[in-house]
Protein backbone atom coordinates (compact mmCIF):
# COMPACT_ATOMS: atom_id res chain seq x y z
CA UNK A 1 0.00 0.00 0.00
CA UNK A 2 2.62 2.41 0.91
CA UNK A 3 6.67 3.10 0.69
CA UNK A 4 6.32 3.85 4.54
CA UNK A 5 5.78 0.36 6.01
CA UNK A 6 4.68 -3.29 4.68
CA UNK A 7 2.12 -3.77 7.63
CA UNK A 8 -1.48 -2.27 7.26
CA UNK A 9 -4.50 -2.29 9.75
CA UNK A 10 -7.64 -1.11 8.57
CA UNK A 11 -10.00 0.22 11.74
CA UNK A 12 -13.68 -0.12 11.27
CA UNK A 13 -17.02 -0.16 13.20
CA UNK A 14 -20.68 0.40 13.11
CA UNK A 15 -22.02 4.24 14.37
CA UNK A 16 -21.11 5.09 17.60
CA UNK A 17 -18.72 1.97 18.00
CA UNK A 18 -16.28 4.01 19.36
CA UNK A 19 -13.43 3.68 16.63
CA UNK A 20 -11.78 7.87 17.62
CA UNK A 21 -11.61 6.37 21.06
CA UNK A 22 -9.63 2.93 19.52
CA UNK A 23 -7.63 4.74 17.21
CA UNK A 24 -6.73 7.45 19.32
CA UNK A 25 -4.94 4.88 21.68
CA UNK A 26 -3.43 3.03 18.91
CA UNK A 27 -1.70 6.68 17.83
CA UNK A 28 -0.85 6.88 21.50
CA UNK A 29 0.83 3.48 21.45
CA UNK A 30 3.43 4.75 18.39
CA UNK A 31 0.55 3.46 15.44
CA UNK A 32 0.03 6.51 12.67
CA UNK A 33 -3.39 7.03 11.64
CA UNK A 34 -5.26 8.05 8.49
CA UNK A 35 -8.83 8.72 9.09
CA UNK A 36 -11.09 8.82 5.88
CA UNK A 37 -13.64 10.42 7.20
CA UNK A 38 -11.16 13.58 8.55
CA UNK A 39 -10.11 13.70 5.12
CA UNK A 40 -13.40 13.76 3.57
CA UNK A 41 -14.54 16.55 5.66
CA UNK A 42 -11.45 18.39 4.68
CA UNK A 43 -12.41 18.09 1.06
CA UNK A 44 -15.52 19.34 1.80
CA UNK A 45 -14.51 22.43 4.35
CA UNK A 46 -14.14 25.85 2.99
CA UNK A 47 -11.31 25.87 0.53
CA UNK A 48 -11.56 21.86 0.27
CA UNK A 49 -10.90 20.86 -2.94
CA UNK A 50 -14.43 18.90 -3.53
CA UNK A 51 -16.08 21.99 -2.90
CA UNK A 52 -16.16 23.40 -6.53
CA UNK A 53 -17.39 20.14 -8.26
CA UNK A 54 -20.52 19.49 -5.14
CA UNK A 55 -21.36 22.91 -6.33
CA UNK A 56 -21.12 22.58 -10.06
CA UNK A 57 -23.40 19.25 -9.85
CA UNK A 58 -25.31 19.98 -7.08
CA UNK A 59 -26.03 23.51 -7.06
CA UNK A 60 -24.98 26.62 -4.90
CA UNK A 61 -27.73 25.83 -2.61
CA UNK A 62 -25.34 22.98 -1.00
CA UNK A 63 -22.63 25.28 -0.18
CA UNK A 64 -22.86 27.45 2.98
CA UNK A 65 -21.77 31.27 2.87
CA UNK A 66 -18.34 29.81 4.38
CA UNK A 67 -17.38 27.92 1.76
CA UNK A 68 -17.75 24.42 3.14
CA UNK A 69 -20.55 21.88 1.72
CA UNK A 70 -23.60 21.72 3.86
CA UNK A 71 -23.50 18.54 5.78
CA UNK A 72 -27.39 18.88 6.82
CA UNK A 73 -28.59 19.28 3.64
CA UNK A 74 -26.62 17.07 1.34
CA UNK A 75 -27.66 13.96 4.23
CA UNK A 76 -30.93 15.01 4.16
CA UNK A 77 -30.97 15.18 0.01
CA UNK A 78 -28.76 11.96 -0.30
CA UNK A 79 -31.26 10.18 2.28
CA UNK A 80 -34.48 11.47 0.53
CA UNK A 81 -32.83 10.44 -3.05
CA UNK A 82 -30.78 7.16 -2.74
CA UNK A 83 -29.27 7.67 -6.48
CA UNK A 84 -27.48 11.16 -5.48
CA UNK A 85 -26.22 9.09 -2.49
CA UNK A 86 -23.61 7.71 -5.39
CA UNK A 87 -23.13 10.97 -7.73
CA UNK A 88 -21.57 12.34 -3.98
CA UNK A 89 -19.51 8.91 -3.48
CA UNK A 90 -18.54 9.48 -7.28
CA UNK A 91 -16.89 12.86 -6.53
CA UNK A 92 -15.44 12.41 -3.15
CA UNK A 93 -13.78 8.61 -3.47
CA UNK A 94 -11.10 9.40 -5.91
CA UNK A 95 -9.91 12.38 -4.15
CA UNK A 96 -10.21 10.59 -0.46
CA UNK A 97 -8.24 7.91 -2.16
CA UNK A 98 -5.36 9.96 -3.44
CA UNK A 99 -5.35 11.73 -0.82
CA UNK A 100 -5.44 9.09 2.03
CA UNK A 101 -2.18 7.75 -0.41
CA UNK A 102 -0.62 11.22 0.14
CA UNK A 103 -1.16 11.14 3.80
CA UNK A 104 0.06 7.17 4.11
CA UNK A 105 3.39 7.94 1.83
CA UNK A 106 4.66 10.45 4.83
CA UNK A 107 3.50 8.29 7.84
CA UNK A 108 6.17 7.57 10.12
CA UNK A 109 4.65 5.30 12.85
CA UNK A 110 5.70 1.60 13.39
CA UNK A 111 2.58 0.74 11.46
CA UNK A 112 -0.58 2.74 9.44
CA UNK A 113 -3.84 2.14 10.68
CA UNK A 114 -6.60 3.34 8.16
CA UNK A 115 -9.82 4.56 9.92
CA UNK A 116 -12.43 3.44 7.54
CA UNK A 117 -16.12 3.81 8.67
CA UNK A 118 -17.50 2.36 5.92
CA UNK A 119 -14.74 -0.14 4.96
CA UNK A 120 -16.71 -3.75 4.99
CA UNK A 121 -18.92 -1.64 2.33
CA UNK A 122 -16.67 -0.46 0.23
CA UNK A 123 -15.78 -3.55 -1.03
CA UNK A 124 -11.85 -2.53 -1.65
CA UNK A 125 -10.30 -1.53 1.41
CA UNK A 126 -10.12 -5.19 2.74
CA UNK A 127 -8.20 -6.55 -0.16
CA UNK A 128 -5.87 -2.82 0.25
CA UNK A 129 -4.94 -3.94 4.27
CA UNK A 130 -2.83 -6.63 5.93
CA UNK A 131 -5.73 -6.65 8.59
CA UNK A 132 -9.03 -5.73 9.66
CA UNK A 133 -9.50 -4.74 12.88
CA UNK A 134 -13.37 -3.85 13.66
CA UNK A 135 -14.60 -2.12 17.18
CA UNK A 136 -17.95 -3.83 18.32
CA UNK A 137 -20.49 -2.77 20.64
CA UNK A 138 -24.36 -3.80 20.95
CA UNK A 139 -26.80 -1.86 19.11
CA UNK A 140 -28.38 -0.25 21.67
CA UNK A 141 -24.97 1.02 22.94
CA UNK A 142 -24.42 2.29 19.70
CA UNK A 143 -28.01 3.70 19.86
CA UNK A 144 -27.77 5.13 23.50
CA UNK A 145 -24.04 7.04 22.35
CA UNK A 146 -25.31 8.70 19.13
CA UNK A 147 -28.47 9.81 20.51
CA UNK A 148 -26.04 11.50 23.28
CA UNK A 149 -23.67 12.59 20.93
CA UNK A 150 -25.11 14.17 17.72
CA UNK A 151 -29.20 15.15 19.61
CA UNK A 152 -30.46 12.81 17.39
CA UNK A 153 -33.74 10.52 17.92
CA UNK A 154 -33.50 6.88 18.04
CA UNK A 155 -35.10 6.34 14.41
CA UNK A 156 -32.85 8.93 12.62
CA UNK A 157 -29.99 6.73 14.51
CA UNK A 158 -31.32 3.45 12.94
CA UNK A 159 -32.27 5.17 9.88
CA UNK A 160 -28.41 5.61 10.38
CA UNK A 161 -27.54 2.23 11.39
CA UNK A 162 -29.38 0.66 8.20
CA UNK A 163 -27.38 2.16 5.58
CA UNK A 164 -24.07 0.36 6.74
CA UNK A 165 -22.77 -3.03 6.58
CA UNK A 166 -24.87 -5.62 9.62
CA UNK A 167 -23.30 -6.06 12.47
CA UNK A 168 -22.38 -9.93 11.97
CA UNK A 169 -21.01 -9.16 8.56
CA UNK A 170 -18.79 -6.68 10.09
CA UNK A 171 -17.32 -8.86 12.32
CA UNK A 172 -17.29 -11.64 9.49
CA UNK A 173 -15.09 -9.29 7.73
CA UNK A 174 -12.63 -8.95 10.86
CA UNK A 175 -9.29 -10.56 11.67
CA UNK A 176 -9.37 -8.95 14.92
CA UNK A 177 -12.09 -7.65 17.13
CA UNK A 178 -12.16 -5.23 19.74
CA UNK A 179 -15.73 -4.79 22.11
CA UNK A 180 -16.35 -1.55 23.34
CA UNK A 181 -18.60 -0.95 25.83
CA UNK A 182 -17.42 2.01 27.37
CA UNK A 183 -14.98 0.14 30.28
CA UNK A 184 -11.92 2.42 29.29
CA UNK A 185 -9.07 0.63 31.20
CA UNK A 186 -10.87 -3.00 29.29
CA UNK A 187 -10.40 -1.58 25.95
CA UNK A 188 -7.05 0.10 26.23
CA UNK A 189 -6.18 -3.56 27.39
CA UNK A 190 -7.33 -4.88 24.47
CA UNK A 191 -5.54 -2.18 22.33
CA UNK A 192 -1.72 -2.45 24.11
CA UNK A 193 -2.06 -6.57 23.28
CA UNK A 194 -3.03 -6.28 19.65
CA UNK A 195 -0.37 -3.58 19.25
CA UNK A 196 2.64 -5.74 20.62
CA UNK A 197 1.12 -8.45 17.73
CA UNK A 198 0.83 -5.92 15.10
CA UNK A 199 3.93 -3.94 15.74
CA UNK A 200 5.78 -7.89 15.13
CA UNK A 201 4.03 -8.16 12.53
CA UNK A 202 5.26 -4.79 10.84
CA UNK A 203 8.36 -6.18 11.71
CA UNK A 204 8.38 -9.03 10.42
CA UNK A 205 6.80 -7.85 7.00
CA UNK A 206 9.76 -5.27 6.87
CA UNK A 207 11.63 -8.16 6.83
CA UNK A 208 10.61 -10.06 4.37
CA UNK A 209 10.33 -6.91 1.75
CA UNK A 210 14.12 -6.37 2.54
CA UNK A 211 14.96 -10.10 1.63
CA UNK A 212 12.78 -9.81 -1.71
CA UNK A 213 14.69 -6.60 -3.21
Amino acid sequence: MTKATAFTLGLTGGIGSGKTTVANLFAELGASLVDTDLIAHQLSSPGGIAIPEISRQFGPEFILPDGAMDRRKMREHVFAHPAEKARLEAILHPLIRSETEKAASSASGSYIIFVVPLLVESGSWKTRVSRVLVVDCSEQTQIQRVMSRNGLTEQQVRAIMNTQVSREKRLQAADDIITNEGDIAQIAGQVRHLHAKYVKLAESAKTNLRQRL
